[in-house]
């Protein structure tokens, strides 16, 4: 479970921490940011730097890219908010000091009209991409402002202090959800928040009680999910990959953590040298990529087998044709002629006789199959 070698590591073209990594949606190029003021555009595919991206005047803290990949931002010490172009990584314009307090948390809305920023100074405040001026009134919380997430349909944003939880109806502004006495903050003054949503928005997990504990939010109810979740070191960032079947998180203890949604198990251990600050899936969700204080970006492969165990995908499917009278046979045989590009049943994307047998047994036990249908919905079964 464990693994100590990285698959590969990006040169050491930053001079100090990466506090920041993301990939563009076309999955060809990363952004990385630095405490030595500096990004560098990257190709994920040969491994070269690009362009080292300079105009930010103080440590960045954040970035986002849009969600067509034209535009980067990247956000930092004393309120500063930089623009850059997203495929040539070109200065293209500062917004106006947002204000004095450090920018922690940045994100484009997904039609990319909006970019939101959260900072120490309490406040979220949005700006146009039209004309990079302040949009309407910002969202004051309670304490600083850690982390800001659109949801994948852009109707809502959570935003995270270090004392709460909300979610924000995105055109109104108005408060929808309070986590309340149900969050669970940090308590220290070195509070840290991060939020990720599944791709099809009917979960948002968040890290809580000192960063050492993830929680998972059911967004029809905005309960919170039986379980604790994970529980360990303190967690510095978080990422769902884009199937929205895995978690990754990176922690104080110099881990990056794999962990798998349907069952909260923790598939591999990914070990590096120096703490590490900021995490990702790549697009394909083969890689995680992470960074930290060794200041280069070190590139993880997500084992196999992380795609072919037990999902609670599989479950839906089997217990579904279980009720509608399906055999394993029956099963097995409609494997031979399905589509590679239909996950909508386990026959149309797995053709293994053990995992099926196992799959079918899992099915039969109501609290597995309780938590696959809340996640996933229920599945229903290829015609055969």
């Amino acid at each position: 479970m464990s693994h100590l070698v990285p698959n590969r590591k990006f040169g050491r073209d930053h001079e100090d921490t990466i506090t920041a990594v993301a990939v563009s949606p076309e999955g060809q190029r990363m952004v990385t940011g630095s405490c030595d003021r500096m990004l560098c555009l990257w190709d994920l595919k040969t491994g070269v730097m690009l362009k080292k991206m300079e105009g930010n005047r103080h440590e960045v803290r954040a970035l986002a890219v849009s969600r067509d990949g034209r535009m980067i931002a990247s956000g930092g010490d004393k309120g500063e908010i930089i623009i850059w172009h997203g495929e040539t990584g070109e200065y293209l314009i500062q917004v106006t000091m947002a204000d004095s307090y450090t920018i922690f948390s940045l994100d484009f809305s997904p039609d990319g009209t909006v970019l939101a920023s959260g900072s120490m100074d309490w406040m979220t405040k949005f700006w146009s991409t039209a004309t990079w001026k302040m949009e309407g009134n910002p969202i004051e919380s309670s304490s600083w402002v850690n982390c800001i997430r659109y949801s994948p349909s852009g109707e809502l944003l959570a935003i995270t202090s270090s004392t709460h939880l909300k979610i924000y109806n995105a055109d109104t502004k108005e408060c929808v959800a309070d986590m309340g006495e149900s969050f669970k903050p940090n308590l220290g003054s070195d509070s840290n928040h991060f939020l990720a949503w599944t791709p099809n928005g009917t979960r948002l997990l968040s890290t809580g009680c000192h960063g050492q504990r993830i929680q998972e939010w059911d967004t029809s109810t905005w309960r919170q999910v039986d379980g604790t979740g994970y529980c360990g070191p303190h967690i510095i960032d978080i990422a769902i990959n884009p199937a929205g079947t895995l978690v990754v998180f990176a922690s104080v203890d110099k881990h990056v953590r794999l962990w798998r949604l349907s069952d909260r198990k923790t598939i591999a251990i990914f070990q590096n040298s120096s703490p590490t600050l900021c995490v990702t899936f790549s697009i394909d969700g083969k890689h995680i990529l992470s960074g930290g204080r060794d200041k280069m970006i070190s590139e993880w492969a997500v084992p196999e087998d992380a795609n072919t165990m037990i999902t609670t995908e599989d479950m839906v499917a089997c217990s579904t044709c279980i009720a509608e009278g399906f055999s394993a046979s029956t099963i097995i045989l409609s494997e031979i002629d399905a589509s590679a590009n239909n996950y909508t049943s386990l026959a149309n994307y797995r053709a293994n006789i053990l995992r099926l047998d196992q799959a079918l047994n899992d099915a039969t036990k109501p609290e597995r199959f309780d938590r696959a249908e809340s996640i996933y919905g229920p599945a229903m079964p290829r015609n055969v």
